[in-house]
């Protein structure tokens, strides 16, 4: 390759990462290589990204501030956590994600009405989430990757979400509940033969 074109790749890469369209590019990977394992299509994937930009977007436009509200989407099914201002609010932010289009099968409101978490208590959630992660490591199924295990946790409640076989579900809440820190584990699986 001549000089110039090292240098006009150069600048093109440089363009690519100073707009913002490397982490799509990046992020694209991401999708490829975490499709490879997930139970989930590669559509599916997609639309749960989609509905939880939605989500996000709308919530942001509709409700009132001083909520702190997190959304996961898993095979069409939404999972609302964290806190909201008021009832209004909360029932407001369900009504929401049962209205995005890819269409959403079905929600689960777990948002508390009250203050947002301090930082610590997030960061800690952030902790126990790892910690789950990683405790799934110890299920020995056949068949079984602790990738297609969803882990949201929030004020030491873990949830935990996937497409799993009954076995697969039961270790899993099993190890999850073991680990230091939970207080209670919520599965919101669906179950495949």
């Amino acid at each position: 390759m001549k000089a110039w074109q090292l240098r006009l790749a150069g600048a093109a890469l440089s363009t690519l990462l100073l707009s913002g369209c490397a982490g799509l590019l990046i992020g694209g990977t991401a999708v490829g290589v975490g499709v490879a394992h997930d139970r989930r299509t590669t559509g599916t994937v997609v639309d749960d990204q989609t509905i939880e930009l939605k989500i996000y977007d709308a919530l942001n436009a509709q409700l009132p501030p001083g909520n702190q509200i997190s959304t996961t989407s898993y095979n069409g099914i939404v999972l609302l956590t964290g806190s909201v201002v008021s009832e209004a609010a909360r029932q407001q932010a369900e009504t929401i994600a049962r209205g995005v289009t890819p269409p959403v099968r079905e929600v689960y409101n777990e948002l508390v009405v009250g203050r947002p978490s301090p930082l610590s208590s997030r960061s800690n959630d952030a902790l126990l989430t790892t910690k789950v992660k990683t405790a799934l490591l110890q299920v020995k199924i056949a068949d079984f990757d602790p990738t297609r295990v969803k882990v949201v946790t929030e004020r030491g409640v873990v949830y935990l979400l996937g497409l799993v076989r009954p076995a697969e579900a039961d270790a899993s809440a099993n190890v999850a509940s073991q680990v230091g820190g939970v207080r209670q584990v919520v599965t919101l699986f669906e179950y495949i033969d």
